[in-house]
């Protein structure tokens, strides 16, 4: 499991909103920083994405899922088939602790290292240690209130706040 964070994307309709608290963990008891940024927009903010695990490795694999961007001219599964596909065979790469939740309008992806690329079928991506307590808050709100993306975002990562000890308040939320 990676810890010290919680990411959450969620695909309502046409919008598509993506949130992050702002905890950087180290170790198992160490707040580093409150305030941390773990969501991007990318190619001509066109792509939401979000990271959870190490912060330098999820830095480089933003890097590199906006060359494979650029490379693919935007088309989100095709970068992130290549992403993973490079993450898992490359010596150095596969080393990498992260898993990055990216979204478009039409496509909600967790990408792993080991090769997984993985759409849900409800509409809601979340990974980080406090992923499970925010994917159920977000299927909750989805399937019984008629709220925006955003708002779904937002709630559920407050209520992931309250519970996990490596998730906080300081909440970042995107959309497209």
């Amino acid at each position: 499991m990676i810890f010290g964070t919680t990411i959450i994307a969620v695909k309502r309709g046409e919008q598509v909103a993506i949130g992050g608290d702002g905890q950087v963990t180290l170790g198992n008891n160490t707040i580093m920083k409150e305030r941390a940024c773990k969501i991007r927009k990318l190619y001509n903010d066109q792509v939401l994405a979000g990271f959870a695990g190490s912060v330098a490795d999820a830095l480089t694999l933003f890097d590199k899922f906006e060359r494979r961007l650029d490379e693919y001219r935007g088309n989100l599964l095709r970068a992130a088939v290549e992403l993973a596909r490079e993450w898992r065979l490359d010596r150095m790469l596969r080393r990498l602790e992260a898993l990055l939740v990216v979204a478009d309008r039409e496509h909600l992806l967790i990408i792993s290292g080991s090769g997984e690329v993985i759409e849900p079928d409800d509409g809601i991506a979340a990974a980080g240690s406090g992923a499970p307590y925010a994917l159920a808050a977000a299927r909750a709100l989805l399937r019984h209130t008629s709220l925006e993306a955003t708002c779904i975002v937002h709630s559920a990562l407050e209520i992931a706040a309250s519970i996990c000890v490596y998730t906080n308040d300081f909440i970042t939320v995107e959309k497209i």
